[in-house]
């Protein structure tokens, strides 16, 4: 549905005003208090504003752990489905989320590929069909004050690969 939606609003809106409004509307995103405040336009630099609110403070009156994750869970592999276009599968596989301290104000993250970057990944996909990309992202304050650090695994492949190994599969 939002790939449709972004497809159809492509022909009047630029990317990334796209990208920013229709993460922002989403109910699921939404629901993190992850707000995106900026989107480059080739969509290589996102970023996020997680506000600390009533919604997510926890128990002892920091943020709640899941808002964090929430938050940023889907901005990579949208991002870079974004980017690589309609002939690549992009995944979320993994994160793994260390909380370094509580946070009790507004946190910030910033997800960015270089050119450099999205030519690996091209790059990689061509020769070896899939790939698992590692990125390191940081929760921060607005000083850079560290509050979590995550590695997210993003599974790539061609979508030819995808199909025929999905098919393997299902033999």
């Amino acid at each position: 549905m939002y790939d449709k939606l972004f497809a159809f609003f492509t022909l009047f809106f630029d990317k990334s005003t796209l990208f920013r409004v229709l993460f922002n509307i989403s109910p699921m995103y939404r629901r993190s208090c992850g707000r995106i405040v900026f989107v480059s336009k080739d969509l290589h630099v996102v970023k996020i504003k997680i506000a600390l609110t009533y919604k997510n403070k926890n128990y002892v009156g920091s943020m709640f752990g899941g808002s964090l994750f929430a938050a940023t869970d889907p901005i990579y592999m949208i991002q870079l489905m974004q980017i690589l276009g309609k002939n690549y599968v992009v995944w979320d596989k993994a994160t793994e989320i260390k909380f370094k301290q509580p946070v009790y104000k507004n946190a910030f993250a910033v997800f960015e590929f270089t050119s450099d970057e999205i030519e690996d990944i091209i790059d990689k996909v061509a020769t070896e069909n899939e790939v698992n990309y590692t990125k390191k992202l940081f929760i921060t304050d607005e000083s850079n004050l560290i509050y979590s650090e995550l590695d997210k695994t993003i599974y790539i492949s061609s979508k030819e690969f995808y199909k025929r190994k999905k098919s393997l599969r299902s033999s």
